[in-house]
C-alpha cells in the first residue's frame, strides 16, 4: 500500500468547498492571477517564509536546550539548569511562559514577605535592605533563552548558506512590485524579526516604506505610511505619478535592527545597521518574542500602530490577502482577519496551508480560500513552492504572454505536421 503522504494530492478550497478546478495547478494559477489584480493586495508572511534560513520553532527548543546545558555556571547557574530540564514542554513558547510565571509569582511573593517583615526588620534594629529580586534568578534563565533566539535570528545574509531564502525572497519581490499603474502597492506584512525582506529590496534596487526615515538616523514614524512616493513625469509641467518600484513593509512584530533610544522622536524607535551573525546586547532591542507578554507588548508602540495599518489596510475594500507560513497562533492578528472579514464584504483571504483547527477553515464562505498539498512531491503551500510555482508576474507584459502562447503552441503544431 503506497504511504499517503507520498501521494500527489492537491486541494483547493473555496469556502469549505473543493472546487474541480482545484485538481491541477493550472487552476490555481489561474485564480491566484485574477485575485492577484484586485486593487488592494496584501501579504502576511511567517515563520515558514523563512524556514530555510531561520531554525523552525521546533528546532531552536532543540538547539537551545542543549546551549542551556552547555552553558556555564556565569550564563545559566545550576539551578537554572535543573529548574528547565523540569519544565515538561517541549516548545519555547511554553516554556517562557512557564519562566515569566514563576519569576512574576517569586517576584510578588518576595514583595509582600518584604512588606509584612519591615518593621520587625527596623525594631530589631536590623538592616532592612534585602534583595526584593527574588525573580532575579529566573531572569538570567531568561535572558539567556532570548539571547540565543535573537542569534539564531541575526543571520549573516552575504553567507552562502542562506543564498536560496534570500533567491526566494527576490523572486517574490520581482514577481508582485511592479503591478498595474492603477493598483495600489503592494502591502507586505510579517511576523518575522529577521531582515530576508530587506535584505532582497535592497539588492533589487526596489524601494520601500518601513515606517523610519531620515539621514543618519532613521526614526519611527507611522505617518510615513501614509506617504505616496512619486516621480515627475514632465520637466515642464507640475505633474507627477506613484513610484511603480514601490513597497509597504510591516514588521508586526519588530525587527532584529530596531531599538529604544530616546531622542528627538515621538516614539523613540530607532532603525540601526546590525551585523549578521553576530551576538548583540538584546536589552534594548525591539521585536516581540514568544512570551505571555506578546499580547500585551502588540498594544504598546510601535507595534499598535503597526497593527492598526494591518487593519486599516485588509478593511478597504477590494483587498486581497496571501497568508503564507503563519501559524494563526497570534490571536491580536487573527481578531484583525476575522474583523476584516466581518466588515469588509469585498475582501479575499487565501490560506496556503492545511489549518485544520483554524477557524477560517471551518467557515462555508466563500471570500475564503485555502491551497494546500503535493504535486511531484513537493508542497504546494510552502513557500519555495508558492513563489517559483503558483504567483503571478505582475510585471509580465499581457501582450507578449500571449504572443508567446501562440507562437510555441503554432510551432508545436508545426513540429507534429498538423499544418493546416
Amino acid at each position: 500500500m503506497k504511504d499517503e503522504d507520498s501521494v500527489d494530492v492537491i486541494s483547493f478550497i473555496q469556502g469549505g468547498q473543493h472546487l474541480e478546478t482545484g485538481s491541477s495547478l493550472d487552476g490555481i494559477k489561474q485564480k491566484l492571477a485574477e485575485l492577484s489584480n484586485v486593487k488592494n493586495l496584501s501579504f502576511l508572511l511567517g515563520a515558514g517564509a523563512s524556514a530555510d534560513a531561520i531554525p523552525s520553532m521546533v528546532e531552536m527548543y532543540k538547539e537551545i536546550t542543549q546551549e542551556v546545558n552547555d552553558a556555564d555556571e556565569k550564563h545559566v547557574s545550576a539551578q537554572n539548569k535543573a529548574l528547565y530540564s523540569s519544565i515538561s514542554k517541549t516548545n519555547l513558547e511554553d516554556v517562557l511562559n512557564i519562566l515569566y510565571a514563576k519569576k512574576a509569582y517569586l517576584e510578588g511573593v518576595s514583595k509582600l514577605e518584604t512588606q509584612a517583615d519591615a518593621s520587625a526588620r527596623v525594631d530589631a534594629n536590623v538592616d532592612a535592605s534585602v534583595d526584593t529580586d527574588a525573580g532575579a534568578g529566573v531572569d538570567q534563565l531568561i535572558k539567556f533563552i532570548e539571547g540565543r533566539m535573537f542569534s539564531k535570528i541575526n543571520i549573516n545574509l552575504d553567507d552562502a548558506k542562506y543564498v536560496n531564502s534570500l533567491n526566494l525572497y527576490k523572486e517574490l519581490y520581482q514577481k508582485t512590485a511592479l503591478r498595474n499603474k492603477d493598483l495600489s502597492r503592494i502591502n507586505i506584512f510579517t511576523t518575522n524579526n529577521d531582515l530576508l525582506n530587506e535584505k532582497a529590496l535592497d539588492n533589487l534596487n526596489i524601494n520601500y516604506n518601513n515606517g523610519f526615515g531620515g539621514g543618519l538616523d532613521r526614526v519611527f514614524n507611522p505617518a510615513r505610511f501614509h506617504y505616496t512616493f512619486s516621480q515627475k513625469i514632465d520637466a515642464n509641467l507640475e505633474k507627477f505619478e506613484p513610484l511603480e518600484n514601490m513597497v509597504y513593509l510591516y514588521k508586526l512584530h519588530g525587527s532584529i535592527s530596531w531599538i529604544e533610544q530616546e531622542g528627538n522622536s515621538l516614539f523613540n524607535i530607532k532603525e540601526i545597521p546590525v551585523v549578521g551573525g553576530v551576538d548583540a546586547d538584546t536589552s534594548n532591542h525591539v521585536l516581540i518574542y514568544p512570551t505571555p507578554l506578546k499580547q500585551s507588548q502588540s498594544l504598546g508602540s510601535p507595534y499598535s500602530d503597526l497593527i492598526r495599518e494591518f487593519q486599516t489596510k485588509i478593511s478597504q475594500p477590494n483587498s486581497v490577502i496571501f497568508i503564507i507560513g503563519y501559524s494563526f497562533s497570534d490571536d491580536h492578528l487573527n481578531n484583525i482577519i476575522y474583523q476584516a472579514l466581518a466588515s469588509n464584504s469585498s475582501i479575499s483571504v487565501v490560506i496556503f496551508g492545511d489549518y485544520k483547527d483554524c477557524p477560517l477553515t471551518k467557515i462555508n464562505d466563500n471570500r475564503i480560500y485555502q491551497i494546500f498539498g503535493k504535486n511531484g512531491g513537493h508542497k504546494i503551500h510552502y513557500f519555495e513552492f508558492i513563489v517559483n510555482n503558483l504567483l503571478p508576474n505582475l510585471d509580465e507584459n499581457k501582450e507578449t504572454v500571449l504572443l508567446d502562447k501562440f507562437i510555441s503552441a503554432l510551432k508545436g503544431v508545426e513540429d507534429s505536421g498538423e499544418k493546416t
